[in-house]
Formats: structure tokens, sequence, C-alpha cells
């Protein structure tokens, strides 16, 4: 099982809205995570910066960013785009980062 981790961005203010959409996230959407392979998913934010970072375990090849061709990633995606940064299709601008540790 890998280890992955990336960074996205919440627009100004957003933290309690995007608390509260999390915290109703769809059922559709947990299923097709956890079927990709997807566990152990948490997402911190660092409030000086409103920089999210997410951390997931993941037993398949890929990761949550690459379940974009999905209808329910798409409208995820889509209901997210008004708090957060995103790409021309409403995926979350997000960067990868190395692993430098691990105990």
């Amino acid at each position: 099982m890998k280890r992955l981790a990336f960074k996205m961005y919440l627009n100004e203010g957003m933290k309690e809205e995007y608390k509260k959409r999390h915290s109703e996230i769809w059922p559709e959407l947990k299923i097709i995570l956890k079927k990709s392979g997807i566990s152990d998913y948490s997402i911190f934010l660092d409030e000086e910066t409103n920089t999210l970072f997410a951390f997931q375990k993941v037993s398949s090849s890929g990761s949550s960013q690459d379940l974009g061709q999905t209808a329910i990633v798409k409208k995820w995606w889509a209901f997210m785009a008004d708090i957060m940064k995103t790409n021309p299709d409403n995926s979350p601008v997000s960067v990868e980062l190395e692993e430098v540790f691990y105990m």
C-alpha cells in the first residue's frame, strides 16, 4: 500500500463551508473512493495560507485525483468549484507532495 499526499487551495473565508460539505459527503462518492482502493483519507487546513493538505493510503496504482473521468467525481468537483481554486475542468488545483520521511 502506498501513501500519497497533495495540497490544494481553499478560497479565503471558505473554511466552514468546506467542512460542512465534507461532513455531508455523498455516499456514492465514498463508495467510488473505497472501490478504487483509497483509505485513510484525511484533509488538513493551514489557515495562514488557506492551503489544504491531503493524505491517503492507496492500494491501487492511482489516487483520488485520477477519478476525474467518473460522473460522480465530476459532479463533486463542480459542487466544490466555488470555494476552491480549480482548473478549467473544475478539478481542484493540486500539487502532489514528495514523501521525504516516514517512521
